[in-house]
């Protein structure tokens, strides 16, 4: 009998919840790709647990601390509830090897491809990790799905994030 009782769908940020923008950090330079917003939703009335697992190099090169990107994530989620959307978990990997930041200009075990935000998100929801899915637009985003042993969906960017995920999850 599987003890894991929630499923759950990742979702990449950026180039897949929003246009990826080089480094995001900021809510006045977020744009939403087309229908991100009810693709969450989508999975919110299905019953997954939806959850954004995201590499944010620019914390270790500098360009701006951990608390930008959870503000930015505390807007996204407010932006969610205008629809009656949420995402229950955000995770993120600070770590870059080319970093300037000491604490963060490191090898790491949490960056994508690496399951290891995946697998602690899992932990952290009681999520069962063969009947969940990762929305991803990027190579990574697809090897850390194949890596933690969830669906994968490559998304593409300028498409109808919430048709992709329609015609993937049920």
């Amino acid at each position: 009998m599987n003890s894991k009782k929630y499923k759950a769908v990742f979702f990449d940020r950026d180039g897949t919840l929003n246009v990826d923008t080089h480094y995001l950090h900021l809510m006045e330079d977020f744009i939403w790709t087309p229908e991100a917003r009810q693709a969450v939703k989508y999975c919110n009335d299905l019953g997954y647990k939806v959850i954004v697992i995201t590499n944010q190099s620019g914390i270790a090169r500098g360009y701006y601390p951990p608390s930008d990107v959870m503000d930015l994530h505390v807007w996204m989620n407010q932006k969610l509830s205008d629809i009656g959307a949420h995402l229950d978990g955000i995770y993120f990997c600070p770590h870059h090897v080319k970093g300037t930041i000491s604490r963060y200009a490191r090898e790491c075990d949490c960056r994508k491809p690496s399951p290891k935000l995946v697998f602690n998100a899992a932990q952290d929801f009681d999520i069962d990790l063969s009947a969940s899915y990762f929305v991803g637009d990027s190579d990574k985003d697809m090897e850390c799905a194949k890596n933690a042993g969830v669906t994968g969906i490559h998304y593409q960017y300028g498409k109808s994030l919430l048709k992709i995920v329609q015609e993937n999850i049920r």
